[in-house]
């Protein structure tokens, strides 16, 4: 079975604790899981690790997925080589370095670069130092050792191999209290395995996007295409802007940066990771339509229509961009069957935008009342609020017309 297997738009991660010696977790392994079964199939690792990553780093989001801790991420050769890992944030991922890579000098050279730009690496599934190991321990800040079947005796002899290295020590495949005993008492500083807890199934909803706009804003990226450019193509689908706010998020924890404006995300996260990002959303969505959704077409109308109205006000172009995002948003609760609370959360939304999403309130909620109301056929409603906010019947037509005359172009050349 294969990633694209899976029940057609659902995703599913695994997520398994590792534990310090007071019992308290620190990190998470996360796990490629082909269905709730807690399947783990998958034809090579590089594939599976694409997925997690473009699982827990854009459609469930990283601090859904890992909170506070750190989230171990396996790697093999071809994936230390690829820019994909560099959309990561160093300063929470621990790169598993699994048991079957040659530590070849191309390999080596990658590690050294990586822990240049500030990634932590581990040796996963390791029963034994062997001599190719040498060259890559100094890039090394944990060494995993897979406890189950080895005897105690050769566990005793790896640990006082590694101590001495400044290494630390976590335990794996744990999977009764006589093993977690005595690993703790010759020195392991942090443990995972069954006897703690199973891998965790998370499950999503997946964002499937529109290839169409990936293969165009991959050609703006690679021909240095202006960010007026860019933003245009990010419009026409709202679920792309949805995935780059929550990744550029994830790539700036700590920061707790107000995103206002598609630009500014893309300024944030810069070329560089705009163009790991999109490619990586081009491989693991390759099963992908050619046609937008419906659904989707109507929140980049409902984000036009706001965005035209606010600017009839003669507001900035900022405000304008607030506008299309609260416009578009309000319909992701349905799109993505996540509560509007929760996205405002995630994105860091501004006390305008939450303010209009969450209760219709403010001059940018009272306008996406009104867009709303007219979807609806409420004609009451519309001509209260066309009063209120001291606009004509003309000038709300003509904003529908241009928005929907633009959104019906989404997809065509």
């Amino acid at each position: 079975m294969t990633p694209d297997s899976a029940a057609p738009n659902s995703f599913f991660l695994g997520r398994q604790p590792i534990l310090d010696r007071k019992g308290d977790t620190v990190a998470y392994e996360l796990l490629f899981r082909s269905g709730e079964g807690n399947a783990a199939a998958f034809d090579n690792h590089h594939e599976a690790t694409v997925h997690v990553v473009a699982r827990a780093f854009s459609e469930l989001g990283l601090q859904s997925v890992l909170g506070e801790h750190l989230g171990f991420l396996n790697i093999d050769a071809s994936m230390l080589a690829c820019e994909l890992v560099e959309v990561l944030p160093p300063e929470r991922i621990v790169l598993e370095l699994l048991e079957h890579i040659e530590f070849n000098d191309h390999v080596i050279e990658c590690c050294r670069v990586l822990n240049n730009e500030g990634f932590r690496f581990a040796l996963d599934d390791i029963t034994v130092l062997e001599p190719g190991h040498e060259k890559v321990l100094p890039y090394v800040d944990f060494v995993k050792v897979e406890v189950l079947g080895m005897p105690n005796d050769s566990i005793v002899k790896l640990v006082q191999q590694i101590k001495p290295l400044g290494l630390k020590l976590l335990a794996e495949k744990v999977e009764t209290v006589e093993q977690a005993e005595f690993c703790a008492s010759i020195g392991f500083e942090y443990f995972q395995g069954y006897y703690f807890a199973r891998p965790q199934v998370l499950h999503g909803k997946a964002v499937q996007h529109f290839n169409p706009h990936l293969t165009r804003l991959l050609q703006l990226v690679f021909t240095d295409g202006g960010l007026s450019d860019l933003e245009a193509v990010f419009k026409q689908d709202p679920k792309l802007i949805y995935n780059l706010l929550r990744l550029v998020n994830s790539a700036s924890v700590g920061t707790r940066t107000r995103i206002n404006s598609i630009g500014q995300a893309i300024m944030l996260l810069g070329r560089k990771q705009l163009q790991s990002w999109l490619t990586l959303l081009m491989f693991a969505h390759k099963s992908s339509g050619n046609f937008p959704n419906p659904l989707v077409i109507l929140a980049a109308s409902r984000g036009k229509t706001l965005e035209r109205l606010i600017a009839l006000d003669g507001r900035s172009r900022e405000e304008q961009e607030q506008a299309y995002i609260a416009g578009m948003m309000s319909l992701m609760e349905v799109v993505l069957d996540i509560p509007l609370a929760q996205i405002c959360d995630e994105l860091h939304f501004g006390a305008d935008i939450r303010a209009a999403l969450l209760h219709r309130e403010g001059n940018l909620g009272q306008r996406l009342e009104l867009v709303e109301a007219t979807e609806r056929y409420d004609t009451d409603a519309v001509v209260r609020l066309l009063v209120t906010l001291s606009l004509s019947l003309e000038q709300l037509t003509a904003a529908q017309i241009e928005a929907m005359t633009w959104a019906n172009s989404i997809g065509k050349e």
